[in-house]
């Protein structure tokens, strides 16, 4: 037994011996014969040993492969590969290290297959084109979204944002827009700044307005007129003076559109008096001529005051012929103040220095179709719909200061059913939900699509003493800031 032992561990020897010369490798001391062992020691290996095959015993490492034969291209190329350029390898073998004298060859068979996936698109950041494009479709919370999330505009498309906010519903979009404006490094923009006046103006918020044009660092002409524009728009006619007053002591000399501006405030406060100050210092203290503009201005001061008779002898005194155009004008006045008479005398004369005038009413017109009143009421940042109810199931609640105004009812219905049918109106329930849901003492805004009836106006006026809160309506003609029992219009509309 001992004899083969030594016979399997000296051929073991010889075969590493052969296997260290072929690599180069420097031999190791050769190792003490098993004879020289002790015979315990031995007895231990032949147990350790005695259920391993011929051969398999081994002290070091096995051999490396033998290299593979030399390629045709050179002494360092890869053997050729017969498979597929596009396929991957399979992941059963490693791959060799490219050479630095030839192109890396294909990766072996049985590599592991890595899928040719392009690596996924990232879609670009919005920019200012995005921010014009959801303008323009009327996704201004959108736009403020992304305001929020980074995107920065440059001044054209700042202007752009601004502009698409005509509308008093987008109002609060128009705000937050003014906030990254004025956050911006183009805060000082004349032309924006100058927009956002003329869009504070047409949402109804002159209190803003007047906030963008005392944070602008400089002004022109244009700016001070959309001021004075503004307020006579809003029925704010005596802020529009106050405004021309300090455009005076600031050194600006007023011009002919000026004095349009400041006519039209004039109308709007019903300040007669002061409106023919203003129209001969025109000519007086500035040397400008008055234009028909300015005459027609001074007819509706008159007019909207409700001095029609005046206005009529006005315009029997002008310096020339009076056209077609302020025919006009008197004829819508005695139409809005009531005045049959004067209606058509005024009608009759325009059509005979115009005749076009009398097309649209010679030609016959089908009966109008009634529209359903439709008023949003903007508050919370929400916008809510109230359209007329077919019919109220309850009882009918009277105010001891409203009285119901009947005519305007042109139903032919009894008296009862007439008063029914002024309490459903539809800016009424607008008001009334919006008192309920709103913080008080906020001002309420109401849209309405058409013109306010009488009744319903002198109703918001007691409304607005009641709960002491500002009520801003806004029909198809104009603004109406109900405020203290009183509207800006002055009862005229």
């Amino acid at each position: 037994m001992a004899s083969s032992l030594i016979g399997i561990l000296r051929a073991g020897s010889s075969i590493i011996g052969v296997a260290i010369a072929k690599a180069g490798v420097r031999a190791l001391p050769r190792t003490p014969k098993i004879s020289s062992l002790p015979s315990r020691a031995l007895t231990a290996r032949c147990l350790s040993t005695s259920s391993a095959a011929p051969n398999s015993f081994q002290r070091y490492p096995p051999p490396p492969p033998p290299s593979p034969p030399p390629h045709p291209s050179g002494p360092r190329g890869y053997p050729q590969d017969h498979r597929n350029a596009n396929q991957w390898p399979s992941q059963n073998q490693h791959q060799r290290s490219p050479s630095p004298f030839n192109n890396p060859p294909p990766p072996f068979a049985g590599h592991s297959p890595v899928a040719n996936v392009p690596p996924p698109v990232v879609p670009p950041p919005p920019g200012p084109v995005d921010l014009v494009a959801l303008a323009r479709e009327g996704k201004l919370k959108e736009v403020v979204d992304l305001l929020n999330q980074g995107v920065r505009p440059d001044p054209p498309t700042f202007f752009e944002l601004v502009a698409s906010c005509s509308d008093p519903k987008h109002l609060e979009e128009l705000k937050k827009i003014f906030e990254f404006f004025f956050r911006s490094p183009f805060r000082a923009d004349l032309q924006i700044n100058n927009k956002l006046l003329e869009m504070f103006s047409k949402c109804g918020s002159m209190a803003d307005a007047r906030r963008v044009f005392d944070r602008m660092p400089d002004r022109t002409m244009d700016s001070w007129h959309l001021m004075i524009d503004g307020y006579a728009a809003n029925n704010l006619g005596d802020d529009g003076l106050q405004m021309f007053e300090q455009m005076r002591k600031a050194g600006v000399c007023p011009s002919a559109r000026t004095f349009l501006s400041v006519l039209a405030a004039c109308a709007s406060a019903e300040a007669v008096e002061e409106g023919f100050i203003h129209f001969d210092a025109m000519y007086k203290d500035y040397g400008i001529t008055p234009q028909i503009e300015h005459y027609i201005g001074m007819i509706e001061v008159l007019g909207k005051s409700g001095h029609l008779n005046e206005a009529a002898e006005f315009i029997e005194k002008l310096p020339f012929e009076p056209p077609a155009a302020v025919w006009e004008v008197l004829m819508n006045l005695a139409r809005a103040q009531g005045d049959i008479d004067l209606e058509d005398r005024a009608g009759e004369l325009m059509v005979f220095m115009d005749p076009s005038k009398s097309i649209s009413s010679k030609i016959p017109t089908p009966p109008a179709k009634r529209r359903s009143g439709l008023n949003m009421l903007d508050g919370r940042n929400k916008l809510g719909e109230y359209r007329l109810p077919p019919k109220i199931e309850k009882k009918v609640v009277k105010e001891q200061v409203y009285v119901p105004d009947t005519r305007y009812v042109l139903h032919d219905i009894d008296q009862e059913a007439k008063e029914q049918a002024l309490l459903y109106h539809s800016e009424r329930l607008a008001i009334a939900y919006g008192l309920i849901s709103t913080p008080a003492r906020t001002p309420l805004r109401i849209i309405k699509n058409l013109r306010i009836c009488g009744d319903c106006h002198n109703a918001i006026k007691i409304m607005s003493r009641i709960v002491g809160r500002e009520l801003i309506v806004r029909d198809n003609k104009r603004f109406h800031h109900f405020k203290d029992g009183k509207c800006s219009c002055g009862d005229y509309w």
